[in-house]
């Protein structure tokens, strides 16, 4: 697997794992999770070429990943 590819497949899991616990009243760990998530999108488009189709569904995934991680710390303040 590309390094870079590792790295957004990692960052996922942290951001996922942050999602699932809950978030203390200043986040550090959601904000953790959305620097790393918003590092290896920045990683995976720097990435030459396509990988069959895989870089693009990463950027998506973390993409989507980051959204998730902005709603989680927006719900955390509303609530």
């Amino acid at each position: 697997m590309n390094r870079k590819l590792q790295v957004a497949v990692v960052a996922g899991a942290l951001a996922l794992g942050a999602i699932v616990g809950r978030a203390s009243a200043d986040q550090p760990h959601m904000q953790a999770a959305l620097t790393a998530l918003q590092t290896a999108r920045s990683e995976l488009q720097e990435a030459v070429a396509d990988k069959g189709g895989h870089r693009v569904k990463a950027i998506k995934e973390v993409n989507e990943a980051i959204d998730e991680v902005k709603a989680g710390m927006d719900f955390d303040r509303h609530h």
